[in-house]
């Protein structure tokens, strides 16, 4: 009897065990499943959120290409590269350089041209100390006798000729007078005549030689006009 109530016993026991474990695995299965659901609606969410920002910045780069067309034709978007600060340094420098030529490019054509204008002045200031001297040996050699030289004259003539190439490899020449119209720039009128041969203005007479030193006068010639 004591055997039978011991064995009643033990199989209710195994039973109520069997019972707690089947318990334990069917609430085991039932959170897990729980956990499963809420990592698929954790996921779900995610994806909803990244969806969301992706039209978002879809939406924005649209709106800034809207904005803006030639940024999407050229790629850069809404962001810009920005620029080098040596590369402005660089433009910086260059073109002060070249600014700098150019300025001493002036400087040079100016002093050039102001020394030739200085050489010009002191020439043309020492030819004109010259042309008395050259007035005088005209003047002696128009009162030789014509057909009588002597070696005297002759070396006298040649030294004349000798001065007047001179001044003309110097670019003095002298000025045309003798029977050109009067011209204020180029003759000094000291004298007036009436002649029915000469034309109006006509120069008849050249009193004393007028020259030139490049395109400068540098004496007038002194003439006798018609009326």
């Amino acid at each position: 009897m004591k055997e039978a109530v011991r064995e009643a016993r033990e199989e209710a026991k195994k039973q109520e065990k069997a019972g707690g474990i089947k318990e334990a695995e069917e609430e085991s299965a039932a959170a897990e499943n729980q956990r499963e659901a809420s990592d698929i609606d954790v996921d779900a969410e995610t994806d909803a959120d990244t969806d969301s920002l992706t039209r978002e910045t879809e939406e924005a780069e649209e709106a800034a290409s809207e904005t803006d067309p030639g940024q999407k034709e050229s790629g850069k978007g809404i962001f810009h590269k920005k620029k080098d600060p040596r590369d402005e340094k660089i433009a910086e420098l260059t073109d002060r350089v070249t600014r700098q030529m150019a300025e001493f490019d002036n400087f040079r054509k100016r002093t050039e041209k102001e020394k030739n204008a200085s050489f010009e002045m002191g020439a043309s200031a020492i030819v004109e100390k010259i042309l008395p001297v050259v007035d005088n040996f005209e003047r002696g050699l128009s009162l030789l006798p014509e057909g009588e030289a002597d070696a005297f004259a002759e070396g006298m003539d040649k030294i004349y000729k000798q001065l007047i190439t001179t001044l003309a490899d110097l670019g003095v020449s002298p000025i045309e007078a003798l029977g050109q119209t009067f011209d204020p720039e180029l003759h000094n009128a000291v004298m007036h005549v009436d002649d029915e041969n000469a034309g109006e203005n006509e120069i008849v007479e050249e009193l004393q030689k007028g020259y030139r030193f490049h395109d400068r006068v540098i004496r007038h010639s002194m003439v006798k006009v018609a009326n």
